[in-house]
């Protein structure tokens, strides 16, 4: 019995460390595009610049979201011309690499 519970620990232990890994590979993905896709107009802190709103304090679920219109070619507001051609190169792993990025380093 003591022989199962400590290789059911062991396993659900690599599971975490697994899962903590890929959060943070997550991360650097969201970070790397977001230097090399959003930066520019967004700002390296996200704060935003000119016409380009700020994306820090925004949630992940609201970022996600407004990538998925844009992508999708919804009509988002005034800046949907700017955005929806950027986000159309975006797959879902990248929407969500970003949005966890943006929301995490940025609130």
């Amino acid at each position: 019995m003591k022989t199962k519970l400590f290789v059911l620990a062991g396993i659900a232990g690599s599971v975490l460390m697994l899962s903590s890994a890929a959060q943070a590979a997550d991360i650097q993905a969201g970070q790397s595009k977001y230097q090399n896709t959003c930066a520019s107009c967004h700002g390296a802190q996200g704060k935003g610049q000119a016409i380009f709103p700020a994306l820090a304090g925004k949630d992940a679920d609201t970022v996600a979201s407004l990538l998925e219109r844009y992508r999708a070619g919804e009509e988002v507001g005034d800046h949907t011309a700017l955005m929806r051609p950027q986000a159309q190169g975006l797959s879902d792993d990248d929407i969500a690499n970003l949005s966890n990025y943006i929301a995490t380093e940025f609130n």
